[in-house]
């Protein structure tokens, strides 16, 4: 069975660059070549992740890196590490998949939520069912 973990980079400041590393070195593995942009509409906060698939055929661990809401994102001023993230994908050749999701404080943990989070990936064949 495939073990799909998110790991949690930070809220997206600096971070986001360590993001960007990580989608560059693995691209070969990102998942379906599907790169994540979850939104809250109410409190407009924004959170960017990128699934791989498992490093060998022998392992059965599945990484969600995610930068986790702290990336303002309103439609009158737009964010420039959005943009950023945005280009980086593209000259990637990766798809952007904006995900409108719940914020994760109506969660009493950050492991529910991303439970949450993993369910409407799934649902959505953006991640592989589990087996």
């Amino acid at each position: 069975m495939i073990q799909q973990r998110f790991i949690e980079l930070g809220e997206g400041y600096s971070d986001i660059y360590e993001l960007f590393e990580i989608m560059s070195t693995n691209s070969h593995r990102i998942f379906k070549a599907y790169v994540f942009a979850f939104e809250d509409g109410e409190i407009e906060k924004i959170s960017l992740a990128v699934s791989l698939t498992p490093a060998t055929a022998d392992s059965n661990f599945m990484p969600i890196y995610i930068c986790r809401e702290g990336i303002k994102l309103t439609a009158n001023k737009p964010s420039k590490r959005y943009d950023l993230f945005m280009a980086h994908a593209k000259s990637l050749d990766l798809h952007p998949v904006r995900v409108e999701v719940k914020h994760s404080s109506q969660f009493a943990e950050n492991e529910l939520y991303y439970q949450y989070i993993t369910g409407i990936l799934r649902l959505n064949h953006l991640l592989p069912p589990l087996k």
